[in-house]
């Protein structure tokens, strides 16, 4: 892989990470057509995906500092309260973010083998999965929640509900910010919870995989490159390269996407999520 596929996948990575049209399904689409196949191997994805991470951290960070500090603060201390709400509103939120992450993780330990055999399959895996993005894009537009009835705040149980689907949405196609945030709208949050909420959620599990696979990156072994492609052959040039287009792009596609979710546009997606699936299935 040399630079110019590195900043042209970098960039794909950047803006289909959030927006709902799957991130993991375009870089196989791109891989595709640029005909670099598994050159860029996992390291490729891990530095794109770190990108689009720090992209996240960098458009919250007001968000997430709040949240930090919010957390270590003392309980309420009225006794007569339950629990839950003698927590203020930063440690309800972080202890949500927990909740989402189990699904995720369950499926990274138990089934991180069988997912990355599905992520080696045929462009039409990619294609079937896109058009079922289509479809939960689609229900979010036919079935809105009454503005009235919107929870005020996401419950533990749908949290837990909303990491259900990202844990799914680690098949290729699959749009891991679509499912999350489709789910959470059609559990009737406010759509703007939804949003930051879908976003904030993927930083641990991408971070925690990042750091289970260093190893590999710095060092890997003959088995590693046989299982995930030519990962040494990767110049670090290449992986600068896209980084920083998956940095900036995911930035710009970040700050998009919070403002297309308030305004309801997600049907535009759900029609090229159908048309990019139909394309991948028949033609490529």
């Amino acid at each position: 892989m040399g630079t110019l596929e590195a900043f042209i996948l970098g960039i794909v990575q950047g803006l289909t990470e959030f927006l709902p049209v799957s991130s993991s399904g375009h870089l196989e689409i791109g891989q595709h057509l640029l005909n670099v196949g598994d050159a860029g191997g996992l390291t490729f994805d891990i530095v794109v995906h770190v990108a689009t991470v720090l992209a996240t951290i960098t458009i919250f960070r007001k968000e997430i500092w709040a949240l930090i500090i919010g957390f270590f603060k003392k309980l309420n201390p009225d006794t007569d309260l339950p629990l839950w709400r003698r927590l203020n509103d930063a440690q309800r939120y972080v202890i949500l973010i927990v909740i989402s992450m189990i699904p995720i993780g369950i499926v990274g330990l138990c089934f991180k083998d069988k997912v990355e055999e599905i992520f080696a399959s045929s462009i039409v895996v990619v294609g079937c999965c896109l058009i079922v993005t289509s479809i939960l894009l689609a229900l979010t537009h036919f079935f809105k929640s009454d503005p009235d009835k919107e929870k005020k705040e996401i419950s533990p149980l749908n949290a837990f509900i909303i990491g259900i689907a990202q844990s799914i949405a680690v098949l290729p196609g699959l749009s891991r910010s679509g499912s999350t945030i489709a789910t959470g709208l059609l559990l009737g949050n406010k759509r703007e919870n939804v949003a930051q909420f879908s976003f904030l959620m993927v930083i641990p599990p991408i971070l925690g995989e990042a750091l289970l696979d260093f190893k590999h990156i710095v060092a890997p072994s003959a088995e590693y490159l046989a299982e995930h492609g030519a990962t040494a052959q990767i110049p670090v040039a290449a992986l600068l390269v896209g980084f920083v287009a998956a940095f900036v792009s995911g930035c710009f596609a970040c700050k998009w996407m919070v403002q297309l979710i308030k305004k309801c546009k997600l049907i535009y997606f759900a029609i090229y999520c159908f048309v990019m699936g139909l394309i991948c299935i028949t033609l490529l």
